[in-house]
């Protein structure tokens, strides 16, 4: 099995987002260094962006590896526009759960931004989408505020 050529695999998406995710990854772990990584009372704040960051930085490259050594690589191929806009949609979903989490709480901003990430990225009917959304948060409830004792962010409306 023949690598890509390195000149071909430089100008792949994969490889640069494997970049700039690793770069996101080395950010996340320097922000988060300023923040304690334990408490008395469990992990600290800088606990879950520590590791997310090292997951990234991982996972990204495995991502830059994985496109160095793929044997074929079409240059020319046309850009999956509708593919492109559904990935661009999660992230566009995502930060907006992410802004409306401080006003509406945890619990309002994840159901919505679940709801819409079946709903519209994943194609399922409503009926699946609203399940599926109730069932996540439902987890998150059960597994941070009663498993682990931590709050979770809350809205205007008390929840």
């Amino acid at each position: 099995m023949e690598a890509l050529p390195i000149k071909n695999a430089l100008r792949s998406g994969d490889f640069i987002s494997g970049v700039v995710l690793t770069a996101l990854g080395i950010f996340i772990i320097v922000e988060s260094s300023g923040w304690g990584y334990s408490s008395p009372d469990g992990p600290g704040p800088a606990f879950f962006p520590f590791w997310y960051g090292v997951g990234m930085i991982v996972l990204s490259l495995a991502l830059i590896g994985s496109t160095l050594l793929r044997p074929t690589f079409n240059a020319g191929k046309p850009i999956d526009w509708p593919m492109t806009g559904r990935a661009l949609g999660t992230w566009a979903a995502f930060a907006l759960s992410i802004a409306l989490m401080a006003p509406l709480g945890f619990i309002i901003s994840f159901t919505l931004f679940t709801f819409l990430f079946v709903l519209i990225i994943f194609r399922q009917p409503v009926l699946t989408a609203a399940l599926t959304a109730m069932f996540c948060t439902l987890g998150f409830e059960i597994i941070f505020p009663w498993a682990l004792g931590l709050q979770l962010p809350v809205g205007i409306f008390g929840f």
